[in-house]
């Protein structure tokens, strides 16, 4: 049930009204239609920006688990590097007490004997200790 406006002249049957009654009752249609418009483009703006942000969390929920697994990769790595560097420590002071007993047989014996030098990776970090052979990685190694 919709009201019909009248004007407050109080001329409902004048003919000079009848033109501003006819445009105002076509304004109120527009107008209505329009907001009707205006809040479906709203409606659709929501639903628009509530999809988006289910896509950002889920992508979000990705990227925290790929940063987990490579912080867990990273300290598996790590640890097997720090164990390696434990193990050369060992090496080269295994390697220091033996040439020292080389040392003392070539003192004692009089025999000249070829003692190895330990090489210092710390005077020159741009030279492997080693000779230059590639190094073979696992398979496994690069796998997440």
């Amino acid at each position: 049930m919709q009201r019909q406006a009248s004007t407050s002249s109080g001329s409902d049957g004048d003919p000079r009204y009848a033109n501003v009654d006819e445009r105002k009752r076509k304004r109120m249609i527009s107008n209505r239609e329009s907001a009707r418009r205006s809040r479906q483009r709203k409606q659709k703006q929501m639903e628009d920006l509530i999809n988006e942000a289910a896509l950002l969390q889920n992508e979000n929920s990705k990227l925290r688990q790929s940063a987990d697994v490579s912080s867990q990769r990273y300290a598996e790595v790590k640890s097997a590097n720090d164990v390696l560097k434990a193990q050369a420590n060992e090496l080269t002071d295994r390697l220091r007490s033996l040439n020292s007993v080389l040392q003392l047989v070539e003192d004692y014996s009089g025999f000249a004997v070829d003692i190895p030098e330990i090489p210092d990776p710390l005077l020159r970090p741009w030279q492997l200790p080693c000779s230059v052979q590639p190094i073979m990685a696992a398979a496994d190694l690069f796998e997440y």
